[in-house]
């Protein structure tokens, strides 16, 4: 009886033994499976007065999408396929806060991703993400959005209180070289959004005074700017001889520019600077056009140059736009920055390839897209060795101006 009974515990253990084996036979081919896709995303304002911006930026990583899925998709995972997932951030940081939380919420298994373009909007958008541990990448500019020891974060951007360091003594060193002199006085007419707020602090602290200039008008406004013509006329009875105007959206850059022109300072006749792709975008030459953008320079990230003319050529018969934009031009860069780290990671997990983000080097691929050439970030996220590029407008067509290396013509400074 004992024995029969034993037997029987036996044969129910080895059976038990046998449909775990079976079903651990079945599972390690399932773990061992390469994903088929690979799914980002893309937090950007499709509508509202940034939309143009948005849109250019997520035309930018789906040319990166296409292309890494035409060349075989991320070979360490078997050729599995990008798949570019979109949420609109809207007007506002607290609508692209829901937006992140949304694309999220319904697309869990998201491995990475970009946006949100305008500084305060990342900031929202960089607390969620952060908390799910998704590496997330940004054009902003805000110095806050990497100084908040945040660990998934990253910024290929030169910041705004770097931006503002170099890029006062740069404009004075063309404005001397181009006329001979150097201009004394200052007008700062910009939005309150979280970038000109960080690229204007240090200039009206010290900035300034210390390279012998005195800020003559300074003007702050929240957008969208419904009229023009006050703060535009408080330029003109100031009389600065280099105007630093600071909107960060199309439309308020197309009012700003426009009463420039009425009160005699357009086309060029009182340097205007900008800082930010919207300066060159497309859209203002066709609502603005090109006699009142002439001479306009702005500080940007990155934008088309000698390295970039095959990528331009490519994006502007893909999209029909007359030139690829920062916008489109760093979120191209986003994907293959993200593409070479899945590669080198050969995993979806989230922290793995984080941590291949963290250990790149490179001055390849991806790197000769931004000036200094190099894919390195340092403790806070910040990319090393990012740099400030100037653009200008000249016969209707935003060229690089600076700096020289990577400069397709000559800037142009009025003379006094």
């Amino acid at each position: 009886m004992q024995r029969n009974r034993a037997m029987t515990t036996t044969r129910r253990d080895l059976g038990r033994l046998a449909v775990a084996a079976a079903t651990t036979g079945l599972a390690r081919p399932a773990l061992a499976q390469a994903p088929r896709e690979i799914k980002i995303g893309l937090v950007t304002p499709l509508s509202g007065a940034w939309a143009k911006s948005g849109e250019l930026s997520r035309m930018g990583m789906e040319m990166a999408v296409d292309e890494v899925n035409q060349a075989g998709g991320i070979k360490s995972l078997g050729g599995a396929r990008l798949r570019l997932v979109v949420g609109d951030c809207g007007d506002s940081p607290e609508k692209a806060k829901s937006a992140a939380q949304r694309l999220l919420s319904q697309e869990p298994d998201i491995v990475g991703g970009a946006g949100a373009y305008v500084s305060s909007f990342t900031l929202a958008v960089t607390e969620v993400t952060e908390r799910a541990g998704v590496p997330w990448f940004t054009l902003s500019y805000a110095d806050a959005i990497t100084n908040r020891g945040f660990r998934y974060v990253y910024q290929t951007s030169p910041t705004a209180e770097a931006q503002a360091a170099a890029a006062l003594p740069t404009l004075l060193q063309l404005a001397q070289t181009a006329t001979g002199q150097k201009p004394t006085r200052l007008g700062i007419v910009m939005d309150n959004t979280a970038s000109p707020v960080n690229f204007t602090r240090r200039l009206r602290e010290s900035g300034a005074r210390e390279l012998g200039m005195t800020i003559v008008v300074d003007e702050t406004f929240t957008p969208p700017l419904a009229d023009a013509g006050p703060v535009m006329q408080r330029v003109r009875q100031a009389r600065p001889e280099m105007l630093l105007l600071l909107p960060t959206a199309v439309p308020d850059i197309k009012l700003t520019l426009e009463k420039l022109n009425e009160i005699g300072l357009g086309k060029g006749r009182l340097p205007a600077i900008n800082n930010g792709g919207p300066m060159g975008s497309p859209d203002l030459l066709r609502v603005v056009g090109k006699d009142m953008l002439e001479g306009v320079l702005f500080i940007t990230a990155t934008w088309g140059n000698k390295n970039t003319q095959a990528l331009n050529e490519a994006f502007r018969a893909r999209t029909g736009e007359a030139w690829i934009t920062q916008d489109s031009l760093s979120n191209y860069a986003h994907v293959m920055i993200l593409r070479d780290a899945l590669e080198a990671a050969a995993s979806i997990d989230r922290d793995k390839l984080n941590a291949a983000i963290k250990a790149m080097d490179s001055t390849e691929g991806a790197a000769k897209l931004f000036p200094g050439g190099r894919i390195k970030f340092d403790e806070r996220g910040r990319r090393e060795g990012a740099a400030l590029v100037i653009a200008q407008w000249q016969n209707g067509v935003p060229v690089t101006v600076f700096p020289t290396d990577a400069a397709v013509a000559q800037p142009i400074w009025p003379r006094r």
